[in-house]
């Protein structure tokens, strides 16, 4: 395969894998795939790094795949097991509903994009496109998901779209990298104190038990 193919692959295997996070319904093959997801951006980044001759985006690829394929799975592990969070993921609308309203997304992002960079190549363009569905399908998922930890990772999903975009259009300046590893760093350490006080507040993770004390003394 050439370069562009290999780069096309990876980018299409994280639109696959946003899928499969749609289809999850128990938290802990969600983790997991959503570490596998977080390993093929980190091999995208690589990828970048090796096509566009910036080794700085290897500095990317190694955050992403320390934080988000190793850390932060094993952090939300830790989480649910200590916590002890009911492991079914509580859905608002089904399966079948959600897998084609993302198709629908992913139908919008080749819309948009055909519109928003006619001056563009078309090889550039299916980047984008593959990164925007990629965040538009991390909406989704915190749209139909009630819990707070599937929340969370729909949230971090987004956030791997918006790197993909990123390292695709010619790499990102390293003071924004380092900015992208604090981030998530700290989003992870604010993340699990958050869910240890709704645990110790409400004994639930569902955001629609959350709702009913909503504007309580």
């Amino acid at each position: 395969m050439d370069t562009l193919t290999v780069a096309h692959f990876l980018a299409g295997s994280l639109v696959l894998l946003s899928f499969s996070l749609l289809y999850q319904d128990r938290l802990p093959p969600l983790i997991n795939t959503f570490a596998a997801q977080s390993l093929v951006l980190a091999l995208a980044i690589g990828w970048q790094a090796e096509t566009q001759h910036a080794p700085h985006l290897l500095i990317t690829a190694a955050i992403e795949f320390g934080f988000k394929t190793v850390l932060i799975p094993l952090v939300l592990t830790w989480i649910i097991r200590n916590l002890k969070i009911h492991r079914t993921v509580e859905i608002v609308v089904g399966v079948g509903p959600t897998i084609l309203a993302g198709m629908a997304l992913v139908g919008l992002a080749m819309a948009l994009m055909m519109r928003a960079t006619p001056g563009i190549g078309v090889l550039a363009r299916q980047d984008l496109v593959f990164a925007l569905s990629v965040v538009l399908l991390g909406m989704l998922m915190m749209v139909t998901r009630r819990n707070a930890v599937s929340q969370v990772i729909g949230f971090m999903s987004i956030e791997n779209g918006l790197v993909l975009a990123a390292t695709g259009a010619k790499g990102m300046p390293f003071v924004v990298e380092t900015s992208v590893a604090f981030s998530v760093l700290i989003a992870l350490i604010v993340t699990g104190i958050f869910l240890f006080r709704i645990r110790e507040r409400f004994d639930s993770m569902d955001v629609a038990v959350i709702d009913q004390f909503r504007g309580e003394r």
